[in-house]
């Protein structure tokens, strides 16, 4: 009997816990049944998840949470997939082709996340201030988020900017100015072209853009798997 009650003492935590993390998002409708989501395109091609490499070839992907070079520290990702909502396609593909004149161009590191991601990063690291709250869930849920840089066309390689993707300190915010003058140009341009095309920076990430209207589009947990199945029948 008393190694039962022990037993019993000690389990009840861990079912707390079990039950919490799957407690996050029962006041949010997140959209994980495909069907629900093709619906949705037919009311209006602006819900298309597109996929960006095929849109804009020439846009470079850099997906760090398909591989282990992200602040997990994990493969979060089973394919390195940038998916976002129709009317972005088309800004990222005008930017893309204005960033040209300076002999730059676009790289993505992530685009639309499918919700479960979102409660992963939480559990891993739990400032909301630069990783969503899965109570609210993130705009890269929503596909209306992307995260980019700068490349020189030249070369491929990716300017300098302040920090790295995912970095986690004030030097990351985009109103930091103590860097050098170049570093801050190269800031300003690219905050200035996505701006100029419907986006707007997050004021914690000089790299994370949300679309303007992002809270039209559902929260979504549908995997690349998927949506690719899903365009390949089209």
């Amino acid at each position: 009997m008393r190694l039962l009650i022990i037993y019993i003492l000690l389990t009840i935590p861990l079912v707390f816990v079990g039950q919490y993390s799957t407690d996050y998002d029962k006041n949010l409708h997140v959209i994980r049944d495909t069907v629900e989501y093709i619906n949705q395109v037919k009311e209006s091609s602006a819900n298309e998840l597109v996929d960006i490499q095929v849109a804009i070839p020439e846009i470079k992907l850099d997906i760090r949470y398909a591989t282990a070079n992200n602040f997990t520290g994990e493969v979060i990702y089973n394919s390195p997939d940038a998916f976002v909502r129709k009317p972005l396609v088309t800004s990222l593909k005008i930017i893309q082709e204005s960033l040209k004149k300076y002999g730059l161009g676009l790289v993505v590191f992530d685009a639309y996340r499918p919700y479960s991601a979102t409660v992963k990063f939480y559990e891993v690291y739990k400032d909301t201030n630069y990783v969503a709250s899965p109570w609210k869930g993130s705009r890269h849920n929503r596909g209306a988020a992307v995260d980019v840089s700068l490349i020189s066309l030249e070369t491929g390689e990716e300017i300098q900017m302040p920090t790295g993707f995912d970095n986690f300190s004030e030097v990351a915010h985009p109103d930091y100015m103590n860097l050098p003058e170049n570093v801050i140009k190269n800031r300003e341009l690219l905050i200035s072209e996505m701006q100029n095309h419907g986006f707007r920076v997050y004021p914690y990430e000089w790299w994370h853009f949300d679309f303007i209207g992002w809270e039209e589009y559902s929260l979504m947990d549908i995997s690349f798997e998927k949506l690719r199945g899903i365009g390949n029948k089209k």
